[in-house]
């Protein structure tokens, strides 16, 4: 049964966000949250949900919990931490109070209140933002056990590796499909980050542009595998008769 469409009401007073709701009076089938990069914020994201159109899904751009110094920008880190080698801000900042903000979220919220179930629950986002959603991930999979998974239905992060917070590995991977854009050069998403990613997730896909660094997507071609990955995962309840069981 599809989930209910949520309202600002049922989030957190603290938690700024827009909420885009499924195209053509669809129903919620899910829930894709966007999160945004360091320093930007979640009107941009909840402006792609609008532009992507996806069928039954509800988008939920959410914006980073702490403000930039004296910008407008907002970012998630625990701390602000200034990257040695370039002079610019260090994504890598410490994730774990955003990490329990978004898990807080989805089990407090879209799960509990709004009747989702996690497998109908998606994260896209860039940069650090795609680092919380990833750290989300295992988080909610190292809550889990046998008679309660907690795997959500897939993670898309651009340009956004695991944070060094983050295990190791895993001996019981994480089962969230997981795709990762990234640059052919000039990328966060380095060598060592992807054995990483493929350490802790048991279904990662790595998508290079064919062009270096790591911002979104500029054309059809950077954009088609974040569309063909949704296409698999998104669930879908059309033509399926109201009441109907899903047997797993």
């Amino acid at each position: 049964m599809p989930g209910r469409i949520p309202v600002p009401a049922d989030f957190p007073s603290t938690v700024k966000l827009a909420i885009v709701p499924p195209p053509n009076t669809d129903k919620s089938t899910n829930a894709l949250i966007l999160l945004h990069g360091l320093g930007d914020g979640h009107e941009s994201f909840a402006q792609l949900g609008k532009q992507m159109n996806l069928p039954e899904t509800v988008c939920i751009a959410i914006r980073g919990p702490k403000a930039l110094l004296d910008l407008e920008g907002a970012h998630w880190g625990d701390d602000i931490i200034f990257d040695s080698s370039n002079g610019g801000l260090d994504a890598d900042a410490g994730l774990r109070e955003s990490t329990e903000l978004i898990k807080l979220l989805i089990d407090d919220v879209l799960i509990a209140k709004c009747g989702y179930t996690h497998r109908e629950v998606l994260i896209l986002a860039y940069g650090q933002g795609g680092m919380v959603g990833l750290s989300t991930a295992l988080a909610l999979h190292r809550s889990s056990n046998d008679t309660a998974p907690r795997e959500l239905g897939g993670i898309i992060s651009i340009g956004g590796p695991l944070p060094s917070e983050a295990p190791a590995d895993l001996i019981a991977k994480c089962k969230t499909p997981v795709l990762v854009c990234g640059g052919t050069s000039a990328s966060a998403v380095t060598p060592t980050a992807e054995e990483k990613l493929k350490r802790n997730f048991e279904h990662i896909e790595i998508k290079r542009y064919r062009r270096s660094g790591d911002g979104m997507p500029g054309n059809r071609d950077e954009m088609m595998p974040i569309m063909q990955f949704l296409a698999r995962r998104l669930k879908s309840t059309k033509g399926v008769p109201e009441g109907s069981i899903e047997v797993s």
